[in-house]
């Protein structure tokens, strides 16, 4: 391997992927632990009776939709996707949003809806959850711009 020709550069000795990165794991998870107990907690206080719409998933979905809009598009904004922003994105991002929303008890869901002849009712669940999640990435993103957007009018 030949010297590094920019040596004034900072260099990140850890050339591994991010996934495999032990720092990067233990933010997810740290994310994740707030991020599954925030879902248990809406599952719990709000269970879904068979044949109804299962409001505690498709709430923690859209929610969970918005604040990663809002997250990424801020922290896009911030800079380069490195050092704190990084570590936020982690925890923030892909931990408690990733914990939070779920695609596997969407899914279930819709499954088992349709299993008790809510069929009209699994297949509004399906649209309505799917458009909403990108509604609400879309303000969230929105949302974080026109924040963004005052603020440096502001400055």
């Amino acid at each position: 391997m030949s010297p590094d020709p920019h040596g004034e550069l900072p260099v990140d000795p850890d050339t591994r992927p991010l996934h495999f990165r032990r720092h990067a794991l233990l933010w997810v998870f740290a994310g994740g632990l707030l991020g599954t107990g925030a879902r248990y907690w809406a599952e719990e206080a709000f269970p879904a009776s068979e044949g109804h719409w299962p409001w505690a998933t498709f709430a923690v979905n859209v929610i969970g939709a918005f604040v990663l809009g809002v997250l990424l598009e801020l922290l896009a904004r911030l800079g380069r996707d490195e050092g704190w922003r990084q570590r936020v994105r982690l925890f923030g991002g892909t931990g408690i949003c990733g914990a939070l929303t779920t695609y596997s008890a969407f899914a279930l869901e819709v499954a088992e809806l349709s299993r008790a002849s809510a069929v009209l009712t699994a297949m509004a669940y399906a649209l309505v959850s799917v458009v909403a999640g990108i509604g609400a990435a879309w303000c969230g993103i929105a949302c974080a711009s026109a924040v963004d957007g005052r603020r440096g009018a502001g400055a």
